[in-house]
């Protein structure tokens, strides 16, 4: 496939592959019809010929060549398959165009200090596992680490003091930057306001900008409740203090912050079910 594509990625042995399309030509009349020397269309057909995109027999002192449709097909196959992952429903690309259509009316409201403020978010999630349970994984950083953050990202650096007046620091990079080495994807400091262990926590959090600044504070706060399945999730999230430079910011926070709570959703549904596995694992050793 890559002969394939470095064949066909010449203009002129692209305008050839287009006229043995029409029809098998002699070598002579096809240099004649591209408007190009004998000699080099000679030499841009041995490589077409290489890449198995066309064959060549001689008749008498002419050689005709012939195009082969198979391997434009296969092609053709491939780049729709590639079009088809790209254009999936609800994946990556679909979300990359919803973040630009928010990051293009952000930046445009963005026109002064404050121009965000008073902005809020609501989000629910019925989640998998009791209040203690749910609690541990919003408060403790070996398990937030493992969901908060939106797709595509991984913590890098994360501390959460779960207290009145602990600090919060969340680092994150791209989850394939295995090394470090690609710059950092967002950094946020804040501190826990309210703690009722199972029942309610609120913090703040503030993103950094590029120079270190402060984009804007998010006023979060989270109430668990019991239910029969699990626990009821709800968050607020308000915007105060916002910069003319948090638009970028703020631009992906219902997109951001709704994948991490779906990745919360996720592990603790995952987690519930191997402990269910196992249980069931115990209950059947047992007899």
């Amino acid at each position: 496939m890559d002969a394939l594509f470095t064949a066909l990625a010449d203009p002129a042995r692209w305008r050839l592959v287009s006229l043995l399309a029409e029809r098998p030509r002699s070598v002579g009349v096809l240099a004649q019809l591209a408007e190009a020397r004998q000699p080099q269309t000679t030499k841009h057909l041995q490589t077409l010929e290489r890449a198995g995109v066309v064959t060549s027999q001689r008749t008498g002192q002419r050689r005709i060549y012939a195009l082969r449709p198979t391997p434009l097909r296969e092609l053709a196959a491939a780049l729709s398959r590639l079009a088809d992952a790209a254009d999936q429903a609800g994946g990556p690309y679909a979300t990359y165009d919803r973040y630009g259509l928010s990051l293009h009316a952000e930046r445009l409201a963005a026109e002064e200090s404050g121009w965000a403020d008073g902005r809020s978010f609501r989000f629910h999630r019925s989640l998998a596992g009791r209040p203690e349970l749910v609690w541990r994984h919003l408060t403790e950083a070996s398990l937030l680490a493992r969901w908060w953050t939106p797709d595509d990202l991984r913590v890098s650096e994360l501390v959460f003091d779960a207290r009145p007046g602990g600090r919060i620091v969340q680092e994150y990079r791209d989850a394939e930057d295995a090394d470090g080495s690609d710059l950092v994807a967002g950094r946020a400091e804040g501190v826990v306001n309210a703690v009722r262990p199972g029942e309610r926590l609120a913090y703040h959090l503030s993103p950094l900008l590029p120079g270190g600044g402060l984009a804007f504070t998010a006023h979060v706060d989270l109430d668990l409740r019991p239910t029969d399945n699990g626990t009821d999730l709800d968050v607020r999230y308000r915007i105060t203090d916002s910069t003319v430079d948090s638009a970028d910011f703020i631009a992906g926070i219902e997109i951001g912050f709704g994948q991490s709570l779906d990745r919360l959703a996720a592990t603790l549904a995952a987690d519930s079910h191997d402990t269910a596995g196992t249980n069931d694992t115990d209950t059947r050793s047992t007899k």
